[in-house]
């Protein structure tokens, strides 16, 4: 009988660089740009190199992550998943799906046990911390991991925070 394995769903406020966790992610617009918000937090703290990866590696599709370094940071290494083509649209709550789900793919097909995803979507993109929770708790359990052991969901928003403890408790975890 073959086990499916189940992601460890944790959910943190605070900073994203303080979370416990392998590679963190970026949600980030197709172009690679490290702007404001959560991008412009961890670009501070990486290096601007690790912007300069990201950016090589543009344009990166909405549905479609890839990996950079962490810079100066004590992650293995950045996932930037676009909710958006060009920086400081507006998104639907759709996109936050696809992120979601393109990050874990990422983070699962190297290998790494833990990953930590901020609020996607919800700054500049203007999807509600409801909506994006939805999208990402339902995109967190329907995925199968090889290597990936847990989620860690983390913002400094406790509006977001809230969001995925409700919906998390609403499918009966959490």
């Amino acid at each position: 009988m073959e086990r499916t394995l189940s992601l460890l769903i944790f959910v943190v406020r605070g900073s994203i660089l303080e979370a416990e966790a392998d590679v963190i992610v970026n949600a980030a617009n197709s172009h690679g740009i490290m702007g404001g918000g959560v991008a412009g937090v961890i670009r501070r703290a990486a290096g601007q190199e690790v912007e300069d990866q990201a950016r090589a590696q543009a344009p990166i599709p909405v549905g479609r992550a890839v990996l950079t370094s962490a810079g100066q940071t004590k992650f293995k290494g950045v996932i930037h998943a676009p909710t958006m083509p060009e920086p400081g649209l507006r998104v639907p709550a759709q996109n936050v799906a696809l992120a979601t789900r393109a990050a874990l793919l990422l983070a699962d097909e190297n290998a790494f046990a833990s990953v930590a995803i901020p609020g996607m979507g919800t700054g500049v993109g203007g999807v509600t911390p409801q909506d994006a929770a939805v999208k990402m708790v339902q995109e967190v359990r329907m995925f199968v991991p090889q290597a990936l052991r847990s989620v860690i969901l983390v913002d400094v928003d406790q509006f977001m925070v809230d969001a995925w403890r409700k919906q998390l408790s609403a499918e009966g975890s959490g």
